[in-house]
């Protein structure tokens, strides 16, 4: 029988039913996924079958070796994935996840494609390799820039979905960097039309928003190691504390929130729908393409959740934090870039948005490592995908519900320091930023 990939095929001496296959009309041949290439080929071994494979096609490589040393923790990560060489290792933001990612390279000696969210995180995984590997060889890039492949290459999780009937079987082991993106539509089927045997995931945040991480033991293997930031503070990672530091809106700005949010919530009352959880909000959402009603109460909502994050309290309580904080390295994170804008030309502070050039981002991170600048304020950019200098000073003036979101930011300023770290959350009092505030801190689930 012969049963076909999507790259390449196993020739099998005779006829046996065997798992993840289907028989497939138009060709009348039994096909599978790539993503259970390694499983098949277990089977055929463990079932005497005879059976003549074609499927990868490697590409050589040469003898890998990297001048780095784990840690413990490290250490444990790398031995449990080794036990099965697949699955996700979950480890806080700046406590190493390259090097032990860099270690099971070495230990697989393998041709390797790395999977990362940005263009910035294949520079900076090809500038690791670069530093830490013991002997000089090209490293590949599999991007809109370039496509070159080589033992080790590195490609963006866009670049690699569009790409990857030329990826599916040249390389022996998948990283998937930043993992919890893997099971979004699209993404998930680079795991899917992939042979690679080998699969390694990275995070520090597995849980996703959607509930499809449930998709990860499938696509790339299940939780091999988890530690918590505060299982390494004080020893490996920064200590740190979290302070919550409710103000009070101006009367203007509470009278304005309750008018809005008393339009939002009327509309709810009108049409018997309760907001047990945020999903909810989305059926109104659905609504106001057709209801003009909806439409103005999602109009009134978002305004009032704008003027709760804007309040002018916050940017007072600000100013004091900042006072407090002058010989500190201090990040500033906002939801909305127009606060953004104003914080950096009332405080003289440098931005970062998504509208900032990488240049001068670059430039501007830059000066904030060598001390020039002892503060940026940023939006959600610098929430993943961007290597950010030590920072021990985190303030969180707005930001949405999500625990990875929260994670990220507390990740800016958990570094190897002795310098105590301390997050922030300035948060309107009687507002439903209450509630969100609660919602992104809250414990993690399975």
């Amino acid at each position: 029988m012969l049963l076909q990939f999507y790259k390449g095929t196993i020739q099998v001496q005779g006829q046996y039913q065997i798992p993840n296959t289907s028989w497939d009309e138009r060709s009348h041949t039994y096909r599978a996924q790539a993503l259970y290439y390694r499983e098949i080929i277990a089977y055929l071994k463990e079932s005497n079958i005879d059976y003549i494979d074609a499927v990868l096609n490697l590409i050589p490589c040469p003898e890998l070796q990297f001048t780095v040393e784990l840690r413990d923790y490290q250490e444990e990560a790398l031995s449990r994935w080794l036990t099965n060489k697949r699955g996700v290792m979950v480890l806080p933001t700046g406590s190493g996840k390259t090097v032990v990612a860099l270690k099971v390279i070495e230990a697989l000696n393998c041709s390797t494609l790395i999977v990362v969210p940005t263009l910035d995180l294949v520079d900076q995984w090809k500038e690791s390799i670069t530093q830490f590997i013991k002997r000089d060889i090209e490293i590949g890039e599999y991007t809109g820039r370039k496509k070159i492949m080589h033992a080790i290459t590195v490609s963006t999780y866009d670049s690699a979905y569009i790409n990857v009937d030329h990826l599916g079987n040249k390389f022996k082991l998948l990283v998937f960097d930043e993992v919890h993106h893997l099971p979004s539509e699209g993404y998930r089927h680079i795991a899917e039309m992939c042979a690679s045997p080998y699969r390694l995931g990275l995070t520090a945040t597995y849980e996703r928003e959607d509930g499809l991480h449930y998709m990860l033991p499938r696509l790339v293997g299940g939780k091999v190691y988890e530690v918590e930031p505060q299982t390494l503070a004080g020893e490996h990672l920064s200590e740190y504390e979290i302070k919550k530091i409710k103000v009070d809106m101006l009367p203007e700005e509470q009278e304005e929130y309750a008018r809005n949010i008393k339009v939002f919530k009327d509309y709810l009352k009108s049409h018997r729908i309760r907001m047990t959880k945020p999903e909810d909000f989305q059926k109104v959402v659905y609504r106001s393409g057709y209801d003009p009603k909806a439409w103005k109460a999602v109009r009134a909502r978002n305004e009032a959740r704008k003027i709760a994050y804007n309040s002018q309290s916050k940017i007072d309580e600000l100013e004091t934090l900042l006072t407090l904080h002058k010989k500190d390295r201090i990040i500033i994170f906002t939801r909305y870039n127009d606060l953004v804008y104003y914080i950096s030309k009332r405080f003289f502070i440098p931005c970062i948005t998504h509208k900032t050039d990488k240049h001068e981002r670059i430039e501007i991170l830059k000066k904030f490592k060598n001390g020039s600048y002892t503060a940026i304020v940023s939006s959600q950019v610098l929430d993943e995908g961007i290597d950010v200098p030590e920072a021990n000073i985190g303030i969180i003036l707005s930001g949405t519900g999500s625990v990875r979101e929260y994670t990220q930011r507390l990740g800016r300023i958990l570094r190897p320091t002795e310098k105590k770290a301390v997050l922030y959350e300035v948060i309107s009092s009687g507002t439903a930023e209450i509630r969100t505030s609660a919602r992104r801190s809250r414990p993690k689930r399975e």
